[in-house]
């Protein structure tokens, strides 16, 4: 990157309202060519409304954007796409019931006088797929694939689109470290192009390894920018929330454990996972590891009854129990946090108080009638609690960020008051400073006597809550690693296949 070179994007005084929310004020920053330049704050900070602005999904209410020194205004994401610009949005948007293909090519599908070049589309698929580590048939409805193949199907597609300048929102939120590491090198290479990359995370440690400069916003105003190799951590993290933020010793650890809670035994569903056993005792936080396709969240679903499996045994507090649907598995006091909010975690049509109570209402209602009134103090509780970002528990759930989502699928489970609680990536899209005070909140749950099963594909959030770490490759379980005995060259060996062992 030449630092002499004039700005390839410049935003001037850009501003953005939405019903009872200003998500931009003002803001006023430039970005160089070739350049990786980070967009970090706080959930509600601005940085998704920004980027979408810049591929065109979103208009600015005010102010000017520059591209190449030109003031543009972009209507739709064709406009966007036609001057070289695209983008990975955080929150995924398929066409569920389509064709990996046909959603790769959808507004731009091959054709001969009016005929689809059906076997043209799905070759230059396969190099696209490739191109990012993914092999899968790119016939196959986009809906069989796991949140992070679509991640990485959104990837494909925008690096397949020869952009000059590509927005990535979150684009590892859903990725493993191995999966992670693979979209890295595909940056290194589009850069090596000249490709300029506008790269919104909440991931310190990806910003100041990729990033040349990094400019934070707060409550939809510009802070700072600053160059990457002349920044810490902690200005980073006080210049995002005004506070430092401290990592203390999980304090579920000093507590005696508890009996065994959730016991799974020998549980099997053809082509998913097979003769899974595992035991977590209440007070006791188990980790659950490995890549995609691992069986991870497969496993969860089962157990909560929204997959079948074909054998094994699942007991709760010692009794043997049948759970053939969610209902049933929210009966006997477990509850799931999905991986897809968006699709599993919540009804975005629906207001953050209603999604909060969801799992509850025979407990808020008389007669067939709601305690309206309780079930508002409630759910405002718990936004105080989690310090969701909403003008109002009555606000859509989906005007809210997506870390702010996030934090209202917990809410949901928090207010049920589940001893048995399965956190599919709970952090995932949430700001530093949410992610500690969640990582505070599931410990404290863990103090309490609750029995979590953490699912994540961060390593480090592993293994600093988890008080052992169990580790499945291709469906089956390969590793128990205790607290003592973990770390992540360990983890990832056995996530890799590389090794099959219990350390103590």
């Amino acid at each position: 990157m030449t630092t002499t070179s004039p700005p390839i994007l410049c935003f001037e005084g850009v501003t953005k309202r939405f019903p009872g929310v200003m998500a931009l004020d003002g803001v006023t920053f430039d970005v160089a060519p070739g350049e990786c330049h980070a967009l970090m704050g706080e959930n509600g900070a601005g940085k998704s409304t920004l980027g979408k602005i810049v591929a065109g999904v979103l208009r600015p209410d005010g102010g000017v954007l520059r591209l190449d020194g030109r003031a543009i205004r972009f209507r739709t994401p064709s406009d966007a796409a036609a001057a070289g610009i695209s983008i990975v949005h955080q929150e995924l948007a398929f066409c569920p019931n389509l064709s990996i293909a046909e959603n790769l090519f959808l507004s731009r599908l091959p054709s001969r006088r009016g005929w689809v070049r059906w076997r043209d589309m799905q070759q230059q698929a396969r190099g696209m797929l490739a191109r990012v580590g993914l092999e899968v048939d790119p016939r196959i409805p986009i809906e069989r694939l796991s949140t992070a193949q679509e991640q990485l199907v959104q990837i494909a597609e925008a690096v397949g689109r020869g952009a000059r300048i590509i927005v990535m929102d979150e684009p590892t939120s859903s990725l493993s470290q191995v999966e992670s590491q693979r979209l890295f090198e595909i940056i290194a290479d589009l850069r090596s192009r000249g490709v300029t990359i506008l790269y919104v995370s909440h991931r310190m440690d990806e910003v100041l390894r990729l990033c040349d400069r990094i400019t934070v916003l707060r409550d939809g105003q510009h802070v700072r920018t600053r160059r990457a190799s002349e920044t810490t951590t902690d200005e980073i993290v006080q210049l995002m929330i005004g506070r430092p933020i401290g990592e203390c010793f999980p304090a579920h650890k000093a507590e005696p454990r508890g009996a065994v809670r959730l016991d799974v035994q020998h549980l099997t569903a053809a082509g998913r996972f097979e003769d899974v056993t595992l035991t977590i005792h209440g007070g006791e936080i188990v980790g659950l590891a490995g890549l995609v396709g691992a069986g991870r969240s497969e496993l969860a679903r089962a157990i909560f009854g929204i997959d079948r499996f074909d054998r094994g045994a699942i007991r709760v507090d010692g009794r043997p129990v049948t759970i053939r649907s969610p209902r049933d598995a929210i009966d006997l006091g477990i509850g799931l946090l999905p991986e897809d909010r968006k699709r599993q975690g919540l009804v975005l049509s629906m207001t953050c108080r209603e999604n909060v109570s969801l799992a509850m209402l025979p407990t808020l209602s008389r007669g067939g009638w709601l305690n309206q009134r309780r079930e508002r103090g409630m759910a405002g509780e718990l936004f105080g609690q989690l310090r969701v970002k909403a003008p109002h528990a009555d606000t859509p759930t989906a005007s809210l960020s997506g870390g702010n989502q996030q934090k209202v699928a917990l809410a949901k489970w928090l207010a049920r008051r589940c001893p048995i609680l399965i956190l599919d990536e709970p952090t995932r899209g949430v700001d530093v400073g949410a992610k500690a005070e969640i990582h505070a909140l599931i410990d404290r749950l863990a103090a309490e006597g609750r029995a979590v099963l953490l699912i994540s594909s961060e390593l480090p959030e592993l293994l600093h809550l988890s008080t052992r770490i169990v580790v499945l490759a291709g469906g089956r379980i390969v590793g128990e690693v205790a607290r003592g005995a973990a770390s992540q060259d360990v983890v990832m060996r056995l996530m890799a296949g590389i090794a099959s062992e219990r350390l103590n």
